[in-house]
């Protein structure tokens, strides 16, 4: 059975200063993201043995720990991809992104309206959580989703595209509890390459919920 490894950063510890540095990066992912690799992992292997045995007493938290460690690491290996020393402004057809730009302006009105939402539902998440940009395949349209831990308040079937980890462990070190400045000063490293490819991928399998036959 395939298990889940811990993918390589795409850049350098230091390749997105002055905006993340170095120790969060290393920590972030060396650390944090290799923890819920490994929690998924881990508990795959403790459904196997409750099948084996057919001692289902635990069956609630095995599941509820597979979404959270599971969905920490998708979160996690978008979200490494998401981000680029070279990165910031905003999507535009000059650069070869224009079909996203086209999308956002499509669903929310305006880049500005998009970047304000965006930002809102990061930095204002209460705890632990994340902003999402998703694709969401039954009406076409491109939704923000405010993430609690790594999988709660989700659009099913929907795909994320651009995530802001709004996690402490992601800017504490640098920002100390001032989250609204991180989530700022993520708009400077945001890779719209990356993001304009996964929203193209996305778009080729909307029609993958089959709600009727």
């Amino acid at each position: 059975m395939t298990t889940y490894t811990l993918p390589e950063l795409p850049y350098d510890y230091a390749a997105l200063e002055p905006v993340i540095n170095p120790q969060i990066i290393e920590l972030h992912h060396d650390k944090h993201h290799a923890a819920y690799v490994k929690g998924a992992n881990d508990t795959l292997e403790q459904l196997e043995e409750a099948r084996d045995k057919e001692a289902w007493g635990a069956i609630n938290g095995l599941q509820k720990n597979l979404a959270f460690h599971l969905s920490g690491h998708v979160l996690h290996s978008i979200y490494w991809h998401n981000m680029t020393g070279d990165g910031g402004g905003e999507p535009l057809a000059a650069d070869g992104v224009g079909d996203l730009a086209d999308a956002i302006t499509a669903s929310f009105g305006s880049f500005t309206g998009f970047k304000s939402q965006l930002t809102k539902a990061a930095a204002t998440t209460q705890g632990s959580g994340w902003g999402v940009l998703a694709y969401e395949p039954l009406s076409g349209r491109l939704v923000v989703e405010q993430v609690y831990d790594h999988q709660g308040n989700v659009g099913q079937g929907s795909v994320p595209i651009l995530v802001f980890d709004a996690w402490e462990h992601a800017f504490y070190l640098q920002y100390k509890n001032q989250k609204v400045d991180f989530i700022e000063a993520m708009w400077r490293v945001v890779n719209w390459q990356d993001v304009a490819k996964r929203y193209a991928a996305a778009k080729a399998r909307e029609n993958v919920l089959l709600l009727a036959p």
